[in-house]
């Protein structure tokens, strides 16, 4: 047994996602063979990979289709996330995707589902930063339980930079971590798009899988001088399921398919899409109405990141400084992680330029 017939029979395992066997992809390497036992590497796109036991298994299976069954495979995993950034003079350049989390109304769940999507990526070892770009109404503070905190400057080549607050192993960034959170910020849209460049070019972001940036409700200054200021990988639409919220939703859409901006849609999430009451946990209350954002995602064609239900722990944990994501709320924890797996298989898609109709195709 030859490293090449390791390699034949691993170029039967296609790369669920990308439509593509692991072979061509580059993705194995460090084929090692030792009598009847082989171990090999499988480079992921993602630290935060959902399909890693779905490779495994086909990876293991293949081996024992063409090669021999009684074959004892070990296989192991690292990931090199993908990215279609290439200039390294650019903005950010150690980040290797911007994640930008919009809605187009307020009251939606859109900073919970930014501060919670955050930190189920770095759940799978993924470097992860936060940017609070919702100058008139900073909740990251809160949220992460770093309310009158203040970040750290350092000098770098004779100019001063900030250092982000680290929490829960994430680096985070807020104007409500500059500012005295009991004064309200009067500033004119001018004065809040330099704000937002600063966090841009005066924060030391440093080596970032993903950056999420939280942005302010509605279309406006900031989301324009954001999205033509650095190079966002896409924009992850947030709305509940009644008509107000969708109807706000359908102009977020619309804004970031304008000429100017052309940012590509990772997907939509459907918020508070349900109430399960505690003491009855088979039963789900649609108190906002029904599906109405996986109705909007497929009007648009766009993807249906999944929905996240209406619970009180969720809640609980943005007010109290530690997001459900950090707690024991397995419902909610598992609503969360789907939303990020989805999200993370969109953009390694889009930065393949694949789309989902050419993976089903060449699956079948």
């Amino acid at each position: 047994m030859q490293q090449a017939d390791i390699l034949k029979a691993l170029s039967f395992v296609k790369e669920p996602d990308l439509g593509k066997d692991l072979v061509t992809l580059n993705m194995v390497k460090d084929i090692v063979i030792s009598n009847n036992d082989v171990s090999f590497t499988i480079i992921l796109t993602t630290p935060a990979c959902p399909l890693k036991e779905l490779i495994r298994k086909d990876c293991i299976n293949a081996v024992h289709k063409y090669l021999n069954e009684n074959i004892s495979v070990n296989i192991f995993f690292t990931s090199h996330t993908t990215s279609k950034r290439t200039d390294a003079k650019a903005l950010l350049p150690g980040v290797k995707n911007i994640i930008a989390v919009v809605s187009g109304k307020g009251g939606v769940g859109k900073s919970t589902m930014a501060a919670n999507l955050a930190l189920a990526l770095s759940q799978h070892n993924a470097k992860i930063g936060l940017m609070d770009a919702d100058i008139y109404g900073p909740s990251v503070p809160i949220m992460f339980g770093v309310r009158g905190e203040r970040p750290m400057m350092r000098d770098v080549n004779g100019k001063g930079v900030i250092i982000p607050l680290d929490r829960y192993g994430i680096k985070l960034m807020s104007i409500g971590l500059l500012v005295d959170e009991r004064s309200a910020v009067v500033w004119r849209g001018p004065m809040a798009s330099s704000a937002i460049k600063q966090f841009v070019t005066d924060v030391d972001w440093g080596e970032l899988d993903y950056l999420v940036i939280d942005m302010p409700p509605g279309t406006g200054d900031i989301h324009l001088t954001l999205m033509q200021t650095v190079p966002v990988t896409g924009a992850v639409i947030v709305t509940t399921p009644q008509d107000v919220a969708l109807a706000d939703a359908k102009k977020g859409i619309a804004m970031f398919a304008q000429a100017q901006l052309n940012v590509p849609i990772i997907g939509l999430v459907e918020n508070m899409a349900y109430f399960t009451p505690e003491e009855l946990p088979d039963n789900r209350y649609y108190i906002f109405g029904k599906e109405g954002g996986k109705r909007l995602a497929e009007e648009y064609d766009l993807p249906f990141l999944g929905q996240i239900p209406l619970v009180q722990s969720i809640r609980e944990g943005g007010d109290e400084g530690i997001p459900v994501m950090m707690s024991d709320d397995i419902i909610s924890i598992n609503a969360f992680e789907n939303v990020a797996a989805t999200a993370v298989r969109s953009i390694s898609m889009l930065n393949a330029n694949i789309s989902e109709e050419k993976v089903a195709d060449s699956l079948n």
